[in-house]
């Protein structure tokens, strides 16, 4: 059974930095595509950034770019996602899921974390 457990959420000041985890406990079986997707208050969940645990596709969003840093660590089947410099639009639900297809696209995503608050302060 794939299971998604996030860790790492928090309240940070602007400009500050935070890491949240995601431990894909199916990855060995078929999940080759790991990305982080978040939900603001009222606003639709939108693509954050993604990866390919061969690191053959790396993608991030252009709010984040240059900000957020995405990097896995193969043998704990977890990925992370390094936040800096974050503003206070960054607030949201941040969730990370895991797929067959190296894309942006949420539906494409099967398997889902419960989601952990990232709250940035101003």
């Amino acid at each position: 059974q794939v299971q998604m457990v996030e860790s790492g959420g928090g309240v940070v000041q602007a400009g500050g930095s935070l890491r949240i985890s995601c431990e894909d406990s199916g990855r060995t079986f078929r999940s080759p595509v790991m990305a982080w997707f978040r939900q603001a208050p009222g606003k639709e969940r939108e693509f954050v950034a993604g990866f390919r645990w061969t690191g053959t596709w790396t993608y991030y969003s252009d709010s984040v770019k240059g900000r957020f840093t995405i990097s896995r660590d193969n043998a704990k089947n977890t990925g992370y996602l390094q936040m800096n410099s974050l503003k206070s639009e960054d607030t949201a639900v941040y969730y990370c899921a895991a797929g067959m297809v190296a894309t942006i696209r949420e539906s494409d995503y099967r398997y889902w974390g419960q989601g952990t608050q990232v709250t940035v302060s101003s």
